[in-house]
């Protein structure tokens, strides 16, 4: 098996089983690994915790490979996160391409979740659009909201529309530069919204990049940005929406710039929309996630 394939397909196994691996094609079949009463999380003010999460995670990790580094991982680009049962594509371009909606790499895997559900983002915005003009609240609902989750999902098709699972999305509000991601995903997920399409977090983004001694905080990020975008697939050079409003203004969400860095941005100013969605952990994925050689579904 080539190390391309290895590197998704061990981290994949967090919480997946693995199926068929034959003529440098992977099929893996996502099935849930962790019972419900194996994970407690407690999102309070005081700070991200978790039970029995690492520990089974460190189990089924060493058990499944016994001899595998984790550089096989980490020179791959999928990184099991240190705050929340998630594993994230990092790096300015991994092997995360996937095919969804008939559009061929179109997609990019943003996570694995130890669910088995997985989580991606549409390659190129599908278009340009004003939040709200009133509020940066998701679960208003927004205008893009109800743009992504009525008219575009509706334009999706059928088989698509299939493969996609509706979860909880992070919608709580962060304050400006935080130095402390910790804090920044507590305060995003204190506030949950229950669909199907949505767009990436502020943390998400962040989460994305390969560099963390200049990039893992909201503030390290806005200082080096210049260097912070080129260390991120999630970088493009379309300014766009995330999903996260800033805290302390009730009209205001944060936009990844153009030039690369974290702006608070006006709700009622267009910016590209970046479609996200949860795809079932029932899917059959074959490919090695390359651009020339995508994720497909069966």
């Amino acid at each position: 098996m080539k190390e391309k394939t290895k590197e998704f397909l061990k981290r994949y196994l967090i919480g997946f089983m693995l199926g068929i691996v034959s003529a440098g094609a992977v099929i893996v079949y996502a099935e849930t690994y962790f019972p419900s009463n194996d994970v407690t999380y407690d999102n309070t003010e005081s700070g991200l915790k978790s039970s029995d999460v690492q520990g089974a995670i460190d189990e089924l990790y060493g058990v499944c490979f016994p001899s595998a580094g984790d550089q096989v991982i980490e020179d791959a680009g999928l990184e099991k996160d240190p705050y929340e049962c998630r594993y994230f594509f990092t790096g300015a371009d991994p092997n995360n391409y996937i095919t969804f909606n008939n559009e061929t790499a179109g997609w990019r895997i943003i996570s694995v979740e130890c669910d088995g559900t997985i989580k991606i983002m549409r390659k190129e915005s599908i278009r340009k659009m004003v939040w709200d003009g009133f509020s940066s609240n998701w679960a208003r609902p927004s205008i893009i909201n109800t743009y992504l989750n009525e008219t575009y999902y509706n334009e999706l098709d059928t088989t698509a529309q299939s493969q996609i699972v509706a979860k909880d999305f992070s919608i709580g509000a962060v304050e400006n530069r935080n130095d402390y991601l910790a804090d920044q995903i507590n305060s995003e997920n204190r506030t949950k919204w229950n669909g199907k399409v949505a767009l990436p977090t502020l943390s998400e983004y962040i989460r994305s990049n390969s560099n963390k001694s200049s990039c893992e905080t909201f503030r390290l990020y806005d200082d080096n940005y210049s260097s912070c975008k080129n260390t991120t697939w999630m970088y493009t050079s379309n300014t766009f929406w995330t999903l996260t409003p800033e805290s302390s203004v009730s009209y205001r969400l944060y936009a990844i710039v153009y030039l690369g860095y974290i702006q608070a941005t006006d709700t009622g100013i267009d910016s590209n929309i970046y479609p996200v969605v949860y795809l079932n952990s029932d899917i059959t994925l074959i490919g090695d996630g390359s651009q020339s050689n995508p994720y497909t579904i069966e």
